[in-house]
């Protein structure tokens, strides 16, 4: 029979330590629902009594399926457990459980509490006491507790046995500066065990520091703790927590956990995975890391022609895992590298078919050559390898024609003597014979020149209404003033489907509005199905 893996996720409280992000009440209310579908046993939503956002988010339970987890310090030393205001806090927070962090390292006893040793496990013991008194399951999480253990592993110790014994269903131990190995990590927690804290009741909680917080995850499972702790796509103070997108499906598709272990995510879970990550992503308003293990844009692409014959073949000789296990899928990207197989195959994902003799296949792979030759970087930008596919192939309708544009940058002094610079922007189009020009002005010059190719597209403007521009991205290819700059630019729709477009010119207006028309036609082809999925995802 396999044993349980508990996945408990601080996204929410942990991943929050992360610089430049700050939930708001209704994002935190999103982001739990988001985990509660996807099936995670354990939800820490935060510090309730810490900060206002916090307290409202726990003046409701949060989720319908997994344990909903109030986090908070132990109670003070010298101050009864009745009469302190952080325990009364938590306990009356709407929340299943209350995972404490307690001190497990004697040298921030007498630092950070300046107290005694013996009155810091009174703290654990009486805290856990009166949660598990309060019909809450109580969790403790062990701060620094490698650390603590290299230093006094009796007393790292007597701080997990002490929470155990008083009732807690969890002591977790913390990697929090995130500095242990993994070698290190297996000895201590097989110490742990073995001084009588069972691993059923064990967890680990690993900071990435050394860019091994998933590895550490993994060898105190290997060790015997059962539950693990992480966030979403890894985030976290300094450089993070442990994984949980890269270790749910390592332990739901590796024969050296999947044959002993299983989580409460099943098969069909697993599908949203990739969904889950990007959408999380979404609402932090950042691009998906394109080489997350499992679920990264990249995490299934080929780029060498002879890793993309063989995988026309039999995709196991370049992949570990079937990609649609995790939701995620297969691509073979285009470049100057490829051969004929890489250009069958990214055509065919497209919903072209071309034959390997068919003249056309030569010419489309020549003009794809000359063009990365001179800059173009189709590997990062699936939506305009389709549409020069289309061109060459003559499969593309001719939505509109553009007569010419012009950019006009002015720098001038407001009436406070301040400088101020304005960029204006004209465009004209042609649009069934009927020609339309607009007009737009912003404080950049590729800003004003999107919004007047925008502001009037004639019969086609509802379609473009929710075109949205995610990312731009630009860089000098060569040196000078008169350089060749390379301009990617990934947009996205209210579908949430995203796609890349590039522009190549000398002048960086222009590169920037090849791309820009390049988005804007690929968002048209999607609207009537005419676009494949690989350039959409």
């Amino acid at each position: 029979m396999k044993e349980r893996i508990y996945l408990f996720d601080t996204t929410l409280r942990d991943g929050q330590q992360t610089p430049g992000i700050d939930f708001s009440v209704e994002d935190k209310i999103a982001i739990a629902a988001m985990l509660d579908e996807f099936g995670l046993d354990y939800v820490e939503g935060g510090y309730p009594g810490a900060n206002p956002t916090d307290t409202a988010f726990f003046g409701e339970r949060r989720t319908s399926q997994a344990t909903f987890v109030a986090f908070g310090m132990t109670k003070r030393s010298g101050v009864s457990v009745s009469n302190d205001p952080g325990i009364a806090g938590l306990l009356q927070a709407k929340a299943d459980a209350v995972c404490f962090v307690a001190k497990s390292w004697d040298y921030h006893v007498a630092v950070a509490l300046g107290c005694t040793n013996e009155e810091n496990l009174e703290c654990i013991a009486e805290s856990v006491k009166a949660a598990v008194g309060a019909g809450k399951e109580a969790i403790v999480d062990c701060e620094h507790f490698f650390d603590g253990f290299k230093a006094n592993p009796a007393y790292a110790i007597a701080c997990a046995k002490t929470a155990y014994e008083s009732g807690a269903r969890w002591v977790v131990l913390c990697d929090t500066n995130g500095g242990t190995q993994p070698p290190e990590v297996r000895a201590i927690v097989e110490a742990v065990i073995a001084a009588g804290v069972p691993g059923r009741c064990l967890g680990i909680h690993a900071h990435n520091d050394t860019g091994q917080a998933v590895a550490n995850s993994l060898a105190a499972v290997e060790a015997g703790v059962r539950q693990i702790q992480g966030t979403l796509n890894g985030i976290g103070e300094r450089c993070g927590n442990a994984n949980l997108v890269t270790l749910i499906p390592t332990l739901a598709l590796k024969s050296a956990y999947n044959t002993r272990f299983e989580t409460a995510i099943d098969e069909e879970r697993l599908l949203n995975l990739t969904r889950l990550s990007h959408a999380f992503d979404e609402l932090l308003n950042r691009s998906p890391d394109h080489q997350m293990p499992y679920v990264g844009a990249s995490a299934f692409a080929t780029k060498a022609g002879i890793h993309a014959s063989a995988l026309l073949k039999d995709p196991k000789t370049y992949e570990h895992v079937p990609p649609e296990s995790v939701g995620n899928f297969r691509k073979v990207m285009v470049s100057d590298q490829g051969g004929k197989a890489n250009f069958i195959n990214a055509l065919k994902r497209r919903g072209i078919t071309l034959a390997k003799d068919d003249p056309k296949l030569d010419l489309l792979i020549s003009i794809v050559k000359e063009r990365e030759s001179i800059g173009y970087a189709y590997e990062g930008a699936d939506a305009s390898f389709e549409l020069l596919a289309h061109r060459t192939l003559g499969t593309i309708p001719e939505f509109f024609t553009i007569e010419g544009f012009r950019v006009m940058i002015e720098r001038r002094f407001d009436s406070l003597g301040r400088v101020k610079i304005v960029s204006e922007a004209v465009v004209k189009i042609t649009i069934d014979g009927q020609t339309l020009m607009s007009v737009a002005d912003a404080e950049g010059p590729v800003n004003a020149l999107d919004l007047a190719l925008r502001k009037d597209f004639g019969k086609y403007q509802h379609e473009i209404d929710d075109l949205v521009l995610a990312d731009f991205k630009v860089r000098i290819l060569n040196g000078g003033t008169e350089a060749i700059t390379r301009v990617l630019i990934e947009s996205t729709d209210s579908d949430g489907v995203r796609w890349w477009t590039v522009g190549v010119s000398e002048n960086i207006i222009d590169a920037s509005f090849q791309a820009l028309m390049d988005s804007v036609i690929y968002k048209l082809m999607k609207n009537r199905q005419l676009a494949g999925k690989i350039a959409a995802e």
